[in-house]
Protein backbone atom coordinates (compact mmCIF):
# COMPACT_ATOMS: atom_id res chain seq x y z
CA UNK A 1 0.00 0.00 0.00
CA UNK A 2 0.96 3.27 -0.78
CA UNK A 3 2.03 5.85 1.92
CA UNK A 4 2.60 9.33 2.39
CA UNK A 5 6.25 8.54 3.73
CA UNK A 6 7.23 7.44 0.66
CA UNK A 7 7.08 10.81 -1.38
CA UNK A 8 9.72 12.03 1.34
CA UNK A 9 12.87 12.44 -1.21
CA UNK A 10 14.32 16.05 0.56
CA UNK A 11 16.94 15.27 3.45
CA UNK A 12 16.23 18.72 4.83
CA UNK A 13 16.96 16.94 8.59
CA UNK A 14 20.58 16.36 7.33
CA UNK A 15 21.07 19.52 5.20
CA UNK A 16 20.05 21.66 8.79
CA UNK A 17 22.16 19.60 10.85
CA UNK A 18 25.05 20.39 8.28
CA UNK A 19 24.17 23.99 8.41
CA UNK A 20 24.65 24.44 12.06
CA UNK A 21 27.71 22.35 12.20
CA UNK A 22 29.28 24.72 9.98
CA UNK A 23 28.03 27.70 11.84
CA UNK A 24 29.38 26.04 14.66
CA UNK A 25 32.76 25.76 13.35
CA UNK A 26 33.58 28.60 11.69
CA UNK A 27 31.48 31.30 12.91
CA UNK A 28 32.12 30.56 16.83
CA UNK A 29 34.36 34.27 17.11
CA UNK A 30 30.88 35.96 16.36
CA UNK A 31 29.05 34.25 18.83
CA UNK A 32 31.74 34.63 21.65
CA UNK A 33 31.19 38.41 20.72
CA UNK A 34 27.42 37.87 21.41
CA UNK A 35 27.47 36.38 24.98
CA UNK A 36 30.34 38.42 26.34
CA UNK A 37 27.67 41.55 26.54
CA UNK A 38 24.83 39.34 27.83
CA UNK A 39 26.86 37.28 29.93
CA UNK A 40 28.58 40.75 31.65
CA UNK A 41 25.43 41.85 31.91
CA UNK A 42 23.68 38.45 33.35
CA UNK A 43 26.18 38.58 36.37
CA UNK A 44 25.97 42.17 37.07
CA UNK A 45 21.84 42.13 37.52
CA UNK A 46 22.12 38.74 39.37
CA UNK A 47 24.80 39.51 41.85
CA UNK A 48 23.17 43.55 42.20
CA UNK A 49 19.70 41.70 43.16
CA UNK A 50 21.46 38.88 45.13
CA UNK A 51 23.16 42.07 47.51
CA UNK A 52 20.22 43.53 48.29
CA UNK A 53 18.60 42.47 51.85
CA UNK A 54 15.25 41.22 51.48
CA UNK A 55 13.71 44.29 53.45
CA UNK A 56 15.33 46.45 51.41
CA UNK A 57 14.08 45.09 47.89
CA UNK A 58 10.38 44.49 49.33
CA UNK A 59 10.36 48.63 50.54
CA UNK A 60 11.75 50.17 47.21
CA UNK A 61 10.19 47.70 44.50
CA UNK A 62 6.80 48.85 46.40
CA UNK A 63 7.41 52.66 46.61
CA UNK A 64 8.37 52.21 42.80
CA UNK A 65 5.43 50.23 41.55
CA UNK A 66 3.21 52.60 43.74
CA UNK A 67 4.96 55.76 42.06
CA UNK A 68 3.99 53.51 38.47
CA UNK A 69 1.00 52.01 39.02
CA UNK A 70 -0.53 52.96 42.32
CA UNK A 71 -1.98 51.74 45.79
CA UNK A 72 -3.53 48.41 45.02
CA UNK A 73 -1.00 47.12 42.38
CA UNK A 74 1.60 47.99 44.83
CA UNK A 75 0.10 46.23 47.99
CA UNK A 76 0.11 42.79 45.23
CA UNK A 77 3.35 43.30 44.65
CA UNK A 78 4.49 43.51 48.17
CA UNK A 79 2.15 40.42 49.45
CA UNK A 80 3.54 38.61 46.34
CA UNK A 81 7.52 38.89 46.96
CA UNK A 82 6.62 38.33 50.57
CA UNK A 83 4.82 35.09 49.55
CA UNK A 84 7.83 33.85 47.45
CA UNK A 85 10.40 34.84 50.46
CA UNK A 86 8.08 32.62 52.55
CA UNK A 87 8.00 29.74 49.93
CA UNK A 88 11.42 29.55 50.51
CA UNK A 89 12.95 30.46 46.87
CA UNK A 90 13.70 33.87 47.24
CA UNK A 91 17.26 33.85 45.46
CA UNK A 92 16.04 31.40 42.69
CA UNK A 93 13.72 34.36 42.15
CA UNK A 94 15.87 36.84 41.88
CA UNK A 95 18.07 34.53 39.33
CA UNK A 96 15.22 34.62 37.23
CA UNK A 97 14.12 38.02 37.54
CA UNK A 98 17.45 39.22 36.60
CA UNK A 99 17.41 36.28 33.79
CA UNK A 100 14.31 38.46 32.51
CA UNK A 101 15.49 41.73 33.33
CA UNK A 102 18.45 41.09 30.68
CA UNK A 103 16.61 40.05 28.24
CA UNK A 104 14.39 43.16 28.80
CA UNK A 105 17.00 45.45 27.92
CA UNK A 106 18.09 43.15 25.11
CA UNK A 107 15.16 42.83 23.68
CA UNK A 108 14.50 46.85 24.14
CA UNK A 109 17.61 47.27 22.04
CA UNK A 110 17.44 45.10 19.28
CA UNK A 111 13.47 45.33 18.70
CA UNK A 112 12.92 48.39 19.23
CA UNK A 113 15.18 50.04 16.54
CA UNK A 114 14.02 46.55 14.23
CA UNK A 115 10.31 48.00 14.64
CA UNK A 116 10.58 51.66 13.70
CA UNK A 117 12.62 50.09 10.74
CA UNK A 118 9.92 47.89 9.40
CA UNK A 119 7.51 50.96 10.30
CA UNK A 120 8.98 53.16 8.18
CA UNK A 121 10.39 50.56 5.18
CA UNK A 122 7.27 48.19 3.53
CA UNK A 123 10.45 46.56 1.84
CA UNK A 124 12.30 45.92 5.46
CA UNK A 125 8.51 44.80 6.61
CA UNK A 126 8.51 42.41 4.06
CA UNK A 127 11.53 40.61 4.90
CA UNK A 128 11.24 40.46 8.70
CA UNK A 129 7.68 39.65 8.89
CA UNK A 130 8.40 36.14 7.95
CA UNK A 131 11.00 35.12 10.50
CA UNK A 132 8.83 36.57 13.09
CA UNK A 133 6.51 34.53 11.79
CA UNK A 134 8.70 31.37 12.14
CA UNK A 135 10.45 32.78 15.29
CA UNK A 136 6.49 33.16 16.97
CA UNK A 137 5.23 29.79 15.72
CA UNK A 138 8.20 27.54 16.35
CA UNK A 139 8.01 25.49 19.53
CA UNK A 140 9.79 26.99 22.49
CA UNK A 141 12.18 23.67 22.84
CA UNK A 142 13.35 23.80 19.27
CA UNK A 143 15.24 26.86 20.43
CA UNK A 144 17.21 24.86 22.90
CA UNK A 145 18.76 22.56 19.93
CA UNK A 146 20.93 25.40 17.91
CA UNK A 147 21.50 27.51 21.23
CA UNK A 148 22.89 24.51 22.86
CA UNK A 149 25.14 23.84 19.99
CA UNK A 150 26.19 27.22 19.29
CA UNK A 151 26.84 28.58 23.00
CA UNK A 152 27.06 25.50 25.02
CA UNK A 153 25.12 25.20 28.15
CA UNK A 154 24.09 27.29 30.60
CA UNK A 155 22.58 30.65 32.24
CA UNK A 156 23.97 32.77 29.42
CA UNK A 157 22.84 30.40 26.32
CA UNK A 158 19.57 30.37 28.29
CA UNK A 159 19.62 34.01 28.26
CA UNK A 160 20.16 33.88 24.56
CA UNK A 161 17.32 31.73 24.32
CA UNK A 162 15.12 33.45 26.14
CA UNK A 163 15.96 37.29 23.99
CA UNK A 164 15.42 35.08 20.71
CA UNK A 165 11.80 34.34 21.75
CA UNK A 166 11.09 37.11 23.63
CA UNK A 167 12.06 39.17 21.31
CA UNK A 168 9.26 39.13 17.99
CA UNK A 169 6.18 41.04 20.17
CA UNK A 170 8.49 44.14 20.85
CA UNK A 171 9.08 44.14 17.17
CA UNK A 172 5.76 44.06 15.66
CA UNK A 173 4.23 45.60 18.64
CA UNK A 174 6.77 49.07 17.66
CA UNK A 175 5.95 49.18 13.85
CA UNK A 176 2.22 49.03 14.51
CA UNK A 177 2.28 51.71 16.90
CA UNK A 178 4.52 53.61 15.04
CA UNK A 179 1.87 52.88 11.75
CA UNK A 180 -0.73 53.60 13.69
CA UNK A 181 -0.34 57.06 14.31
CA UNK A 182 -2.74 59.33 12.80
CA UNK A 183 -1.75 60.19 9.21
CA UNK A 184 -3.18 64.02 9.78
CA UNK A 185 -0.41 64.41 12.65
CA UNK A 186 2.32 63.39 10.40
CA UNK A 187 1.13 65.56 8.14
CA UNK A 188 1.68 68.14 10.45
CA UNK A 189 5.01 67.64 11.27
CA UNK A 190 5.87 67.97 8.12
CA UNK A 191 4.23 71.15 7.42
CA UNK A 192 6.16 72.04 10.14
CA UNK A 193 9.04 71.66 8.44
CA UNK A 194 10.10 68.43 10.58
CA UNK A 195 12.90 65.84 8.97
CA UNK A 196 12.45 62.43 9.26
CA UNK A 197 14.20 62.30 12.63
CA UNK A 198 12.33 64.99 13.99
CA UNK A 199 9.04 63.51 12.98
CA UNK A 200 10.19 60.31 14.33
CA UNK A 201 11.46 61.44 17.95
CA UNK A 202 8.83 64.05 18.13
CA UNK A 203 5.63 62.92 17.19
CA UNK A 204 5.82 59.60 16.13
CA UNK A 205 7.24 57.75 19.08
CA UNK A 206 5.79 59.62 21.81
CA UNK A 207 2.29 58.47 20.24
CA UNK A 208 3.36 54.99 19.93
CA UNK A 209 4.91 54.45 23.39
CA UNK A 210 1.42 52.72 24.84
CA UNK A 211 1.83 50.48 22.10
CA UNK A 212 5.37 49.52 22.32
CA UNK A 213 4.87 49.07 26.24
CA UNK A 214 1.84 46.91 24.86
CA UNK A 215 4.74 44.54 23.43
CA UNK A 216 6.81 44.52 25.95
CA UNK A 217 4.18 43.31 28.20
CA UNK A 218 4.38 40.09 26.24
CA UNK A 219 7.51 40.45 25.78
CA UNK A 220 7.55 39.87 29.68
CA UNK A 221 5.68 37.18 29.78
CA UNK A 222 7.08 35.18 26.61
CA UNK A 223 10.19 35.77 28.99
CA UNK A 224 8.65 34.24 31.68
CA UNK A 225 7.56 30.92 29.73
CA UNK A 226 11.05 30.68 28.29
CA UNK A 227 12.92 31.44 31.50
CA UNK A 228 11.42 27.63 32.81
CA UNK A 229 12.17 25.76 29.18
CA UNK A 230 15.74 27.20 29.42
CA UNK A 231 15.98 25.02 32.83
CA UNK A 232 16.48 22.33 30.44
CA UNK A 233 19.72 23.58 29.22
CA UNK A 234 20.89 23.89 32.32
CA UNK A 235 19.76 27.94 33.15
CA UNK A 236 19.19 28.28 36.76
CA UNK A 237 16.09 30.31 38.59
CA UNK A 238 12.85 29.07 39.46
CA UNK A 239 12.50 27.20 36.21
CA UNK A 240 15.41 24.57 37.45
CA UNK A 241 13.33 24.34 40.51
CA UNK A 242 10.18 23.10 38.84
CA UNK A 243 12.39 20.79 36.10
CA UNK A 244 14.64 19.19 39.33
CA UNK A 245 10.85 18.31 41.09
CA UNK A 246 9.62 17.17 38.43
CA UNK A 247 12.80 14.94 38.00
CA UNK A 248 12.65 13.98 41.29
CA UNK A 249 8.76 13.04 41.45
CA UNK A 250 8.35 15.82 43.87
CA UNK A 251 5.14 17.51 43.38
CA UNK A 252 5.63 20.00 46.26
CA UNK A 253 8.87 20.86 44.72
CA UNK A 254 7.64 21.68 41.54
CA UNK A 255 4.32 23.58 42.60
CA UNK A 256 6.58 25.86 44.65
CA UNK A 257 8.45 26.43 42.03
CA UNK A 258 5.16 26.76 39.78
CA UNK A 259 3.19 29.39 42.17
CA UNK A 260 6.57 31.51 42.75
CA UNK A 261 6.78 31.91 38.86
CA UNK A 262 3.05 32.71 38.59
CA UNK A 263 2.99 35.44 41.01
CA UNK A 264 6.30 36.88 39.87
CA UNK A 265 4.70 36.59 36.43
CA UNK A 266 1.65 38.30 37.83
CA UNK A 267 3.67 41.14 39.19
CA UNK A 268 5.25 42.05 36.31
CA UNK A 269 2.36 41.91 34.38
CA UNK A 270 0.34 44.34 36.13
CA UNK A 271 3.01 46.70 36.04
CA UNK A 272 3.67 47.07 32.63
CA UNK A 273 -0.17 46.85 31.89
CA UNK A 274 -0.36 49.64 33.74
CA UNK A 275 2.75 51.17 31.77
CA UNK A 276 0.98 50.54 28.99
CA UNK A 277 -2.67 52.04 29.54
CA UNK A 278 -2.78 56.10 27.96
CA UNK A 279 -3.10 58.83 30.10
CA UNK A 280 -4.57 62.01 29.87
CA UNK A 281 -1.05 63.61 30.00
CA UNK A 282 -0.73 61.86 26.43
CA UNK A 283 -2.66 64.62 24.43
CA UNK A 284 -0.60 67.19 25.93
CA UNK A 285 2.64 65.36 25.65
CA UNK A 286 1.42 65.62 21.51
CA UNK A 287 0.59 69.58 21.85
CA UNK A 288 4.12 69.68 23.14
CA UNK A 289 5.79 68.26 20.58
CA UNK A 290 4.35 70.08 18.01
CA UNK A 291 4.64 73.26 19.45
CA UNK A 292 8.55 71.99 20.00
CA UNK A 293 8.50 71.69 16.09
CA UNK A 294 6.50 74.87 15.14
CA UNK A 295 8.83 77.22 17.45
CA UNK A 296 12.21 75.51 15.39
CA UNK A 297 10.71 76.04 11.77
CA UNK A 298 7.56 78.39 11.97
CA UNK A 299 5.13 77.70 8.67
CA UNK A 300 3.07 79.85 7.36
CA UNK A 301 -1.32 79.22 7.63
CA UNK A 302 -1.34 77.92 3.77
CA UNK A 303 1.81 75.55 4.31
CA UNK A 304 -0.81 73.65 6.92
CA UNK A 305 -3.36 71.34 5.57
CA UNK A 306 -6.74 72.19 4.92
CA UNK A 307 -8.18 70.00 7.51
CA UNK A 308 -5.47 71.23 10.66
CA UNK A 309 -6.02 74.48 12.73
CA UNK A 310 -2.28 75.98 13.51
CA UNK A 311 -4.33 77.11 17.27
CA UNK A 312 -5.58 73.65 17.87
CA UNK A 313 -2.10 72.15 16.35
CA UNK A 314 -1.14 74.07 19.61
Amino acid sequence: MFKADDLAVLPIAQWIQLAVQWVAQHLRPVFLVIKWPIEKLLDFSEDALHAVPFPVFVAVVVLIVWRIAGKAIAAFTGLGLIAIAALGVWSDAMTTLALIATAIVFCAIVGVPVGVACARSNRVWRIVRPTLDIMQTTPTFVYLVPVVMLFGVGTVPGEVAVVTAAMPPLIRFTQLGIRMVDHELVEAGLAFGADRRQLLWEVQLPLAVPTILGGLNQTVLTAMVMSVVVSMIGAEGLGLVVLQGLGRLDVGQAAVGGIAIVLLAMMLDRVTQKLAQPRDGDKGMLRAAVARLFRGAPPSNDTLPEHIDPKEAL
